[in-house]
């Protein structure tokens, strides 16, 4: 392989889109040529590497043949970052061949996306989306049935709750920034690859946010955010199987910065039941009866999750008959109704017969 696109972005084969799009972005800032310590060749090349793991076909071809990848491309395939020369060179490795988000490129280019129109000239810096979050939760077979509240202990980011996430310590100023008069962002005139021109980037003395503090908070030292042990009250739904998931808003790791909070998804897992089997919303049971009753007919107790009821064996039942009780099965989500209960019925053969039962068993010939 000529090039090691994953070890340039600096993650695995395994990586998801959304991974490598961050990685992107990360070392883009970093090397930026118009920011401190940049590097163009380095910046060029990590703009090839994204220009192929961040398209999802590409990828896939340079996962498969490797150095043959930029041979098999040609002329009309990938142009790197040469291609961006003019104007509709730009455009197309980004918005065909590159697959970048349009609304990213203010942030990575210092504002080239916003004078051609893609970005949103003016905005702050967009906070980070705190992560989802998913724990794994064990409750009874009863409790999947009838619904359940549990506490659930996650050790999770919270807002702070020294400073409430507004980042300050308590009683400090919190001041707009005079620099970029609390839009997060200057402008000024630079050199770039399609020559000097008027730019905006994100504003280093508030790095973004639009405003500064006298103090930051010394607890999340001005993220906002901390780590600490919580423990959430979640309501089961009756009716509930077993690796079914619930989605809980905002409830997962808190965003830095006032962002919005992740989501919390809680994987449901049901211990077995020692007298009934779930199937969809029906239960199904096993009831043995004698030889007796399944000849002559009887009513007998079934045991239901409802409580016992009382089941009409016909005269002549014959072993694995199976009988419907009819929505004494499980509550349907969303209050759709219940299922039933399906009673599979095993005749018990009598054993140990004397001499006088046996020969009334001949008499009878059954």
């Amino acid at each position: 392989m000529g090039k090691d696109y994953y070890k340039i972005l600096g993650v695995n084969k395994s990586a998801t889109q959304e991974e490598i799009k961050k990685a992107f972005r990360t070392k883009a800032h970093q090397y930026h040529p118009d920011k401190k310590g940049g590097d163009e060749a380095k910046f060029k090349e990590i703009n090839e590497a994204y220009q192929v793991l961040g398209d999802v076909k590409k990828r896939s071809q340079y996962d498969q043949f490797g150095s043959a990848f930029e041979n098999a491309q040609g002329s009309g395939g990938f142009q790197g970052f040469d291609g961006f020369r003019d104007f509709s060179g730009f455009a197309n490795g980004f918005s065909s061949q590159g697959g970048i988000d349009m609304d990213d490129l203010g942030d990575i280019f210092g504002g080239i996306g916003d004078i051609f129109g893609f970005g949103g000239g003016g905005r702050k810096r967009r906070s980070i989306r705190g992560a989802d979050i998913q724990t794994l939760l064990t409750i009874e077979f009863e409790e999947a049935v009838f619904g359940v509240e549990k506490n659930v202990q996650l050790n999770k980011t919270i807002k702070c709750d020294h400073c409430h996430g507004n980042m300050a310590e308590p009683g400090s100023k919190i001041e707009t920034c005079k620099v970029c008069n609390g839009t997060g962002r200057t402008t000024r005139v630079q050199r770039t690859i399609l020559g000097n021109m008027q730019v905006q980037t994100t504003c280093e003395n508030c790095d973004g946010e639009g405003k500064t503090y006298s103090q930051k908070c010394k607890k999340c030292r001005g993220m906002g955010v901390i780590q600490d042990a919580v423990s959430l009250k979640i309501k089961i739904p009756a009716g509930i199987d077993n690796g079914e998931t619930i989605r809980l808003s905002g409830q997962g790791e808190a965003g830095e910065k006032g962002a919005q909070a992740g989501d919390l998804y809680i994987k449901i897992r049901v211990n077995h039941s020692r007298r009934f089997v779930r199937d969809g919303y029906d239960i199904k049971s096993k009831r043995e009866i004698s030889f007796t009753q399944a000849c002559l007919g009887d009513k007998i107790d079934i045991d239901t999750i409802y409580g016992p009821v009382k089941l009409k064996i016909p005269a002549g039942t014959e072993s694995g008959t199976v009988f419907r009780l009819k929505e004494k099965g499980i509550q349907r989500l969303q209050n759709r109704g219940r299922g039933d209960h399906l009673v599979e019925i095993e005749i018990k053969t009598p054993t140990n017969l004397t001499k006088a039962q046996k020969k009334l068993l001949e008499e009878l010939n059954l």
